[in-house]
């Protein structure tokens, strides 16, 4: 029940304007950005961004490249992982040996190997549209098989430390100092 004396402040009409009250905030939301900008400016919150009172780089040299402002902050801040699906797919089928090879155990091959064919077969069934798609699923087996075969014919990596000598005593051995 309404209670006449009581106003109508419901979200639908304001009484005084005639208008929504989302309208009236929507009207002055630019006024409000603009002040803040303004006072934000005095203080010298902009003062020693980088490249402040330089020209954008590539700003005019691509004209026919709408989206080069965005190319160039997916290159500077090493943004990953918002590809169309199918590209991802064919991104990380690039790299999947690669990543296979740092493994050591069979069972985590297996499980990388699984994950990617899961990834795969959900792409086939959900088309987000973008490019088609074209990445196959691997046979886990013969993945395996690869791998065991990497791995075996491949030189022993010794890791060393940063600025290890090549010339470092064992410290079981003896100086021949003493």
């Amino acid at each position: 029940m309404t209670d006449p004396e009581r106003p109508d402040h419901s979200p639908a009409r304001d009484r005084r304007t005639g208008r929504s009250a989302a309208a009236a905030r929507i009207e002055q939301q630019a006024t409000w950005v603009d002040l803040q900008l303004r006072q934000a400016e005095a203080r010298g919150d902009f003062d020693d961004l980088p490249g402040f009172g330089k020209p954008l780089e590539g700003l005019g040299t691509s004209p026919h490249d709408p989206d080069w402002w965005l190319k160039q902050l997916i290159e500077r801040e090493q943004i990953t992982g918002v590809l169309p699906p199918a590209l991802q797919l064919r991104k990380d089928d690039e790299v999947l040996d690669g990543r296979l090879d740092r493994l050591s155990r069979e069972a985590d091959v297996r499980r990388e190997v699984e994950e990617f064919n899961e990834r795969v077969r959900a792409a086939i069934y959900q088309p987000l549209g973008g490019p088609p798609m074209v990445t196959k699923a691997r046979d886990v087996d013969a993945e395996v098989e690869r791998w065991r075969a990497r791995r075996d014919s491949a030189p022993p990596v010794v890791a060393e430390e940063p600025g290890a000598s090549a010339t470092r005593r064992r410290w079981w051995r003896r100086s021949s100092s003493r």
